[in-house]
């Protein structure tokens, strides 16, 4: 039955109803009216409203759930769909609005893949650029320096020097620079080692520690997923050295029992009231891709905590041999 013969047999019902009691019930209706008529009868439409209002409640409630779910849907935060119910035209719209919701993740995640591929492809090709042409090219400065210096009189010979030393200093920023754009040494080594030089390499301002934990029997979770693992953990490293004025870090990776988790925790001044921009919801991205589930929030000790959850097959139970035992790492 469609939703408009619902809604118009439920007020017929009402009101043959209410007709029904006006013909064979003791209510007559005189002229002048009565004040106990008048009362009578303003009960009665009185009832009838409330009556027909709450069956059409009842009847249009499966509509208000999805109207709560089509506010509150975030395709970044995957949330169990809307129950189907209620009887035709309502059930319909139910199982459209779902198999919409599935359809608008499915597209999101493979566009987000095709992106995040193609800016991994972007970053190697940069980070190669700058170790072959830029780095090659300062490296031979730094040569040539050092054969004028040697034969210049001792008063230039200092200011070469100097320049040599602001040449070296440029050349080692670009080859971090290249590191962080591409991390071979995750392709080599493994994610913990990855996670190690990142914070080794990750330039920090005074008075900030930062701890690494890591534990022993991690299980392997595939290039991939490492990557993601790794850009989180450099978006969120980046962020509290950048913007939250901490003064502890703790990084951890821990096997989990439905897979492994990193935690980066800070007690800096947390996230407030500013809305996500690109970094976070770029984490929510990364993590969608591999099945994770990342959230942000406040730690127990206030400050910032950023959690990914990655669930890991449950064939997969060898450890990762590149990972490390723990330690940790503190920088001033």
């Amino acid at each position: 039955m469609s939703l408009f013969w619902r809604i118009f047999l439920l007020n017929a019902a009402v009101l043959v109803a209410a007709g029904a009691l006006l013909l064979l019930g003791p209510i007559t209706v005189s002229t002048p009216v009565l004040l106990t008529e008048a009362m009578i009868l303003t009960g009665g439409i009185a009832f009838m409203l409330a009556a027909n209002a709450a069956l059409l409640r009842l009847g249009l409630f499966p509509l208000q759930r999805v109207t709560r779910a089509m506010t509150t849907t975030d395709l970044l935060r995957p949330s169990p769909r809307p129950e189907v119910a209620g009887h035709g035209e309502i059930a319909a719209l139910i199982e459209t609005f779902n198999t919409m919701l599935d359809r608008l993740e499915a597209e999101r995640a493979t566009s987000s893949a095709r992106a995040l591929s193609a800016q991994e492809a972007e970053r190697r090709r940069v980070a190669q650029e700058l170790h072959d042409e830029v780095g090659q090219t300062l490296t031979a400065v730094l040569l040539e320096l050092k054969r004028v210096a040697d034969h210049a009189p001792e008063p230039l010979r200092d200011e070469l020097r100097q320049v040599q030393e602001i040449t070296r200093g440029s050349l080692d920023e670009i080859r971090r620079i290249a590191r962080r754009l591409r991390p071979g040494v995750l392709e080599e080594l493994g994610l913990v080692s990855a996670l190690t030089a990142l914070i080794t390499e990750t330039p920090t301002p005074d008075g900030l520690t930062i701890r690494r934990r890591t534990g022993k029997d991690l299980p392997e979770l595939g290039a991939e997923a490492e990557l993601v693992v790794y850009r989180i953990a450099q978006e969120a490293l980046t962020n509290t050295v950048r913007h939250a004025r901490a003064t502890h870090l703790e990084l951890s990776l821990r096997r989990s029992p439905g897979g492994v988790e990193l935690l980066i925790r800070d007690d800096g001044r947390g996230l407030g009231d500013a809305p996500e921009g690109a970094g976070l919801r770029g984490m929510r991205e990364r993590a969608l891709l591999i099945g994770a589930e990342v959230s942000l929030g406040p730690g127990p000790q206030g400050g910032t905590e950023v959690r990914l959850d990655v669930p890991v097959p449950n064939g997969s139970n060898g450890s990762n041999g590149s990972n490390g035992s723990n330690g940790s790492n503190g920088s001033k």
